[in-house]
């Protein structure tokens, strides 16, 4: 196990932001984590779990002990009648590991495409796009105790998936560590296409039955007319949740601005959609130092230059009392800030 010091966090967070680890420990499997919690010093020491950095905000240098997450590995589990079960290693890049599984002839998350981060990361934020959410194909998940040092398997009842939320946000944040994700792969195949962009899709090409190819496609060509290349632009995704409200909420706001963009969810509740009340309340290019709202879409905040955490939380906060001035409506932040 090589401890690092003094390590810049700058190249391990999609914003861009400038940060220090005092230590850092790359995480290759469940053994390199039982020499840490084994290690007479690091063991006691607290932890942050970094995996791809693309939903992090980071506001400090980091204290704490850094556990670098690259485990690799992608592997097919079991193929049964009804499913294709497949696993990959928390470190590997989450939308190679989906193109990967369209490669092998295994679909089921190409509605996930272009989300950038590890697959780690996604049962912790229960990642989701386009009518599909993680625990839609979740099947289990290995971890690491970073008390005890036990491997632990996990099911969906455990993670308590929830809207972007999951138990790795609450009770087990920088308790576990997620080593290994295998997701279930319907059979047969069904494509999942009542989302909006997507059914415009389908209507300019004139194509009524898509292939799982086809539906990736049309999702990577949606995302990247939407949101910046983290490689080019610094930026987390989106910043903030869609909020959900009660239906008398909904016609409230309507009764106001008609435009709103909602959907109705299947318990009655009504989801808005974030970046139309970002935009609404004039947000789109504004900026605080470094720290911008992206010209193209307003649910994401980018880094024009030179971008520090504190110019990123202090436009956050900006956008959020001016939607609350108008709407009555409180956006929660997505990434973590640290």
């Amino acid at each position: 196990m090589q401890i690092e010091s003094g390590v810049s966090l700058k190249p391990f967070n999609t914003f861009g932001l400038p940060a220090v680890a005092q230590q850092l420990v790359r995480i290759g499997g469940d053994a390199d984590v039982r020499r840490v919690v084994d290690h007479p010093q690091l063991g006691r020491a607290p932890k942050f779990i970094l995996g791809g950095g693309s939903n992090i905000i980071l506001t400090r240098d980091m204290p704490q002990l850094v556990l670098k997450v690259e485990v690799a590995g992608r592997r097919l589990v079991e193929e049964r009648p009804d499913a294709v079960i497949v696993e990959a290693g928390a470190g590997e890049n989450w939308h190679a590991f989906v193109a990967w599984t369209l490669a092998q002839g295994w679909p089921g998350l190409e509605n996930l495409a272009l989300i950038p981060g590890t697959v780690g990361a996604a049962p912790v934020q229960n990642i989701g796009a386009y009518g599909l959410e993680l625990k839609d194909r979740f099947e289990s998940l290995d971890a690491v105790d970073l008390v005890t040092g036990r491997s632990v398997t996990l099911g969906a009842s455990i993670c308590a998936f929830g809207y972007r939320d999951s138990v790795f946000k609450h009770d087990l944040a920088g308790r576990t560590l997620i080593t290994r994700v295998r997701f279930r792969l319907p059979r047969p195949w069904q494509p999942v296409l009542g989302y909006l962009d997507l059914e415009r899709k389908m209507r300019e090409s004139g194509v009524a039955a898509p292939s799982p190819q086809q539906v990736f496609d049309w999702v990577c060509a949606i995302r990247r007319a939407k949101l910046p290349d983290p490689a080019l632009l610094g930026n987390a995704g989106s910043f903030f949740k869609n909020p959900v409200v009660t239906p008398e909420q909904c016609r409230d706001i309507i009764g106001r601005d008609p435009e709103v963009v909602h959907y109705p969810l299947p318990d009655g509740s009504v989801k808005l959609a974030a970046g139309w009340l970002i935009d609404a309340c004039g947000w789109k290019g504004k900026a605080v130092g470094g720290a911008a709202v992206y010209e193209k879409q307003a649910l994401v905040l980018v880094n024009r230059g030179g971008a520090i955490g504190s110019e990123v939380m202090t436009l956050a906060r900006a956008i959020q009392e001016s939607v609350y001035g108008r709407f009555g409506i409180r956006l929660e932040p997505e990434p973590v800030v640290v």
